[in-house]
């Protein structure tokens, strides 16, 4: 059983695309790390020109410390165009651009794509699921393609 958990928590995703921004602490724990919020950016992988920043709670305390705390489902999105924006190749409609382990093997927080034709738009999604039932908790941010001036 310990060997099955090992190797599936070694087939979980970690932020290898973000780059952590900053947090900051939202419950004081005397023994371990103390309870965070924190922001992370990542830019998506088929679309030069956006870059998104998510926020998510991070639990702390002796748990939190080992890595074997469940981390909620709380997370905030916010995508930009940051540059001229360039479809490297073809889009799919809830397609993964971002994904981090929540808990030790079974929970994960995922950023998907949507691409809004008729608006010109990006619609970034983000959600928590696990292997059994995710949660309706979710926030989406949009990205409209629009020219970029040359400075």
């Amino acid at each position: 059983m310990l060997r099955a958990m090992v190797a599936a928590a070694l087939l979980v995703p970690a932020a290898a695309w973000a780059d952590e921004v900053g947090c900051v602490s939202t419950v004081f724990k005397l023994i371990g790390p103390d309870h965070k919020i924190c922001i992370e950016s990542f830019k998506d992988p088929k679309v030069d020109g956006v870059v998104c920043h998510v926020s998510r709670a991070r639990t702390g305390g002796i748990k939190g410390a080992i890595g074997v705390a469940e981390d909620t489902s709380d997370a905030s999105i916010a995508c930009r165009q940051v540059g001229p924006i360039t479809i490297r190749e073809k889009l799919e409609d809830g397609e993964e651009v971002f994904k981090e382990s929540r808990s030790l093997i079974f929970k994960s927080l995922q950023v998907v794509r949507f691409f809004d034709k008729p608006n010109n738009t990006l619609v970034y999604l983000t959600y928590s699921d696990r292997v059994i039932e995710g949660s309706p908790k979710n926030a989406i941010s949009t990205v409209p393609i629009m020219p970029w001036a040359a400075r």
